[in-house]
């Protein structure tokens, strides 16, 4: 029985990687392309290494660790990735419709 939820968990990690890098080729620009990567990609390892954690329990503490190590790196390294690309003026996609942070720096510039 541990081994079918190991072997489903593995699965559905394997999925969202696959959704990933669907989400990669897919995306129209930078950003939505980096969010697609780095949400499904996170889910995608966390559902794999805790598959591996059900396999082999003698693992489960460097699992956990790696886990940890996933989800800490993996959005900061994108919002870093993400907020050099503006900074850099990558453009977004035509349609997209809002630019938070330029309208966020213009409003810290004008000093109100």
């Amino acid at each position: 029985m541990m081994a079918l939820i190991g072997s489903v968990l593995v699965l559905l990690g394997a999925i969202f990687h696959f959704s990933a890098g669907l989400g990669m080729l897919r995306m129209p620009d930078v950003y939505t392309r980096m969010q697609a990567g780095t949400k499904a990609s996170t889910l995608g390892n966390t559902l794999v290494l805790a598959g591996l954690a059900i396999y082999h329990p003698g693992w489960s503490l460097k699992l956990l660790i790696i886990v940890y190590f996933v989800l800490t790196t993996n959005p900061v390294s994108s919002h870093a990735l993400a907020r050099a690309a503006h900074s850099i003026r990558i453009p977004m996609a035509g349609d997209t419709g809002i630019d938070a942070l330029r309208d966020a720096r213009q409003k810290a510039g004008s000093g109100t």
